[in-house]
């Protein structure tokens, strides 16, 4: 017996249906290009030990956004972001290697932004949205199975590694829920590798989501809420912005990115004035 939607042709081959169905895949996905891709089943959620309890969301559907600013690269258009070529020089100025070397290895010595300094207290969007900060702390590692999912952690420890984490929860005067988490990481290169897989990645998501803290008035929403992730590079530091509508609803996707772009710029924009000021 047939699918009453499907016409028997007697002569398909298995390869043939498939074929057809890749094909009738591609052709409604190019027809909806913005459209969210939807991520695996909802995994259990992994609590934090903390008073702000942070769980892993690995359920619902996402809009990443890929950006990456500095030395290293650049992508403003949501593509992947790739190393400017060096500038070859004579045989003589060979010996700059080491010194570019030095330079790295006092990156990863130098401190994270200041905490006070990162996320400030409220923040104020072109189209009249007030974000509130309801929490902020550092992390003790950049890589605790808690808070980064494993494949974040690997990429980290294949790296130079991480300097320290900084997180915090936003809400707008909509109750929305957003968190930004930020990466120092101890070479600018891992930046660029690391926002660009992740960012491409959009359905990925290896980086836990908080809770919103008792007496908040907001609810803890369920794992299999909606979720839009977006990433920022800036020298050797990513951040990463995570947004969730009020009622968790997996509904509406480019209007949360939209949304949460002002509060994203805003720490962006703390972290490059720190790096910049070297």
């Amino acid at each position: 017996m047939t699918d009453n939607n499907e016409t028997p042709t007697g002569g398909n081959t298995p390869d043939d249906e498939w074929n057809d169905l890749v094909r009738r895949f591609e052709a409604e996905r190019s027809a909806l290009p913005d459209a969210p891709v939807a991520a695996p089943p909802a995994a259990p959620r992994r609590v934090w030990p903390l008073n702000l309890a942070l769980a892993l969301v690995a359920a619902g559907a996402a809009f990443g956004v890929l950006k990456y600013t500095g030395a290293a690269g650049s992508s403003d258009d949501g593509g992947a972001a790739t190393a400017r070529p060096a500038v070859s020089g004579p045989a003589r100025e060979a010996p700059a290697a080491p010194a570019r070397g030095a330079a790295a290895a006092a990156a990863g010595t130098r401190p994270m932004v200041p905490l006070a300094d990162l996320f400030p207290a409220g923040v104020e969007g072109d189209s009249g949205t007030a974000f509130t900060r309801l929490g902020s702390t550092v992390m003790e590692s950049c890589t605790e199975p808690e808070g980064v999912g494993p494949r974040l952690a690997a990429m980290i420890e294949d790296g130079a590694g991480c300097v320290g984490e900084q997180i915090a929860l936003y809400k707008d005067d909509r109750n929305n829920q957003f968190n930004l988490a930020v990466f120092t990481l101890k070479d600018p290169g891992d930046t660029v590798r690391i926002v660009t897989e992740l960012g491409m990645a959009f359905d990925d998501y290896q980086v836990a989501v908080q809770g919103p803290p008792r007496g908040s008035g907001l609810p803890a929403l369920p794992a299999d809420s909606g979720l839009v992730q977006a990433f920022t590079g800036h020298g050797r530091v990513m951040v990463v912005a995570m947004g969730q509508w009020s009622d968790g609803r997996t509904a509406d996707f480019q209007q949360l990115v939209d949304r949460m772009r002002p509060l994203q710029d805003a720490v962006s924009r703390k972290v490059a004035t720190y790096e910049d000021a070297g």
